[in-house]
């Protein structure tokens, strides 16, 4: 292994790690530095395909655009994919292997740490600067003895360590030198800085306790990152929805999706955020629903044990009566199969029901089956000919699809060129289904969707130029939060803790 390495951990989960490690990825690619993030395993239901048809975490695949890069399978080798409080997916180097439960960890250790080893070793011998993000909090004791993504991986890549706090949480001085405390001595000595991460105010004022933590600790402070309201990049999973407020506001179009517990790919939404005219709302209770334009079931992990909950919370007459009200409901993959007539399990693949009714709301039928599609298609949209491109991760085949009624023809999957229908609708066309994650990303689909909402409410299609591209979108992002942490860190030192100089860099 050649590659100098700089890894990212935090005071707790949820303080800023991927973000850091996306703002650093950026800013080394722009010095010159061939760079690549690394993640040994990352929980998330939140996953991109990579060429080649292999799943990782979204955050990782975001760090890699942000580099310049293609993602690729080695940069998160290992994904658990939660199911249910006691069982995930493991998804090792791109393709599912086993669902694990709580007695499941020898195995999964055997499995997973030679594959981490090779993934790290092959993007090592690639390129000049590796940096890791590691996961939840760096000093979880009781997790010590089965670390598989921070002091292990640090001990493998021999990487200087940065500690990430979050100070708008409170308490931000006792998470630090509490975090520092608890670390074993061969841990503490590769802390080669801390950041304190979403400070707002007047910055002398925290001054005197940036003082008291490197006197307390004898680590220095590398920087304070200022809050950034809107960050404009995919999350790595939808833990910042719950309990989130939202900042929707009153617009002509109101979009609801609904966060179901298993909820996957809920950055495929995201594009509307960039509406000027769409409020879009993630909702869990039917009753606090605002009037909806749209509503949306998206993507999950679980798709029969979700479709349970949201009965039982009263979606399903929620829907029945935005249904009847003329409204539009689309379903991605997991919501897509929730809208069909019946879900078949009989193998078991995602639960112990054999046979489930579905919401009726689309004339399809799901049957899961072990191999999962992992793959990055291109389509064109049938009724205007407009093209989409997205990726599909899902184990339940959809029968049925009439091609009078199909939504798609799919004419790439990955690079091998294909002709088959995807996706359906109804015959008013405001009930759509579709296996395609991203599908809103596609800039010219997107316009044409809210479109034909807004001339159903009576209102006119959107005059503005261009609908804002996603892929732009994210580039200024990367750089925008680039520039805010080169605002408050000196990059040449955080380089130096890697053992790089930027002058030296190979460009």
């Amino acid at each position: 292994m050649s590659a100098r390495s700089l890894m990212v951990m935090g005071t707790a989960s949820d303080v800023g790690k991927s973000v850091i490690v996306t703002a650093l990825c950026r800013a080394f690619a722009r010095a010159g530095v061939r760079v690549a993030p690394f993640k040994s395993q990352n929980m998330s239901n939140n996953s991109a395909v990579c060429a080649g048809g292999g799943e990782i975490g979204r955050a990782q695949a975001v760090q890699a655009e942000a580099c310049g890069l293609e993602p690729s399978i080695d940069m998160n080798p290992v994904l658990l994919k939660t199911e249910s409080d006691m069982t995930c997916q493991v998804v090792i180097r791109g393709r599912a292997r086993f669902r694990m439960g709580v007695n499941d960890y020898e195995r999964y250790r055997t499995e997973a740490w030679p594959e981490i080893v090779s993934s790290y070793t092959n993007l090592a011998q690639e390129f000049e600067l590796i940096v890791i993000e590691g996961a939840g909090g760096a000093a979880e004791i009781n997790l010590r003895h089965r670390d598989l993504v921070n002091w292990k991986i640090a001990e493998l890549a021999d990487a200087a360590v940065i500690l990430v706090a979050d100070i708008d949480k409170g308490g931000v001085f006792a998470s630090i030198v509490g975090t520092i405390e608890l670390l074993a001595p061969e841990e503490r000595r590769r802390v080669r800085g801390v950041l304190i991460n979403k400070f707002r105010g007047d910055l002398t004022l925290l001054e005197p306790g940036l003082r008291f933590l490197e006197a307390r600790t004898g680590i220095a402070i590398l920087g304070v990152l200022r809050w950034q309201e809107n960050l404009g990049l995919p999350q790595e999973d939808a833990a910042m929805l719950t309990g989130m407020p939202s900042r929707a506001g009153h617009k002509p179009l109101t979009i609801g999706v609904i966060h179901l517990p298993c909820i996957s790919n809920y950055t495929d939404f995201q594009a509307f955020e960039d509406e000027p005219d769409v409020a879009l709302h993630y909702l869990t209770d039917p009753g606090m629903a605002p009037r909806l334009d749209v509503l949306i079931i998206p993507g999950t992990k679980s798709t029969v044990a979700d479709l349970k909950w949201l009965r039982t919370a009263g979606w399903e007459d929620l829907l029945a009566r935005h249904r009847r009200g003329g409204g539009w409901v689309v379903g991605i993959c997991g919501g897509y199969q929730m809208l069909g007539r019946r879900i078949v399990d009989t193998g078991g693949v995602e639960s112990a029901v054999r046979e489930t009714i579905g919401l009726g709301l689309l004339e399809v039928e799901t049957t899961f089956e072990t191999e999962k599609i992992t793959d990055r298609i291109r389509a064109t949209h049938l009724p205007t000919n407009l093209p989409i491109s997205g990726y599909e991760i899902h184990s339940g085949r959809i029968a049925g699809i009439a091609e009078s009624r199909a939504l798609f023809r799919l004419t790439h999957r990955d690079t091998t060129a294909v002709n088959e229908f995807e996706g359906i609708r109804t015959d008013d066309g405001r009930v759509i289904g579709t296996s395609i994650h991203g599908v809103f990303d596609s800039a010219g689909f997107r316009r044409h969707f809210l479109d034909e909402v807004r001339i159903s409410k009576g209102l006119a299609p959107l005059e503005s130029s261009e609908p804002s591209d996603a892929d732009a979108n994210r580039t200024a992002a990367f750089d925008r939060i680039a520039d805010a942490l080169e605002d408050c860190v000196d990059l040449s030192r955080i380089a130096a803790l890697a053992g790089i100089s930027l002058k030296s860099a190979t460009v």
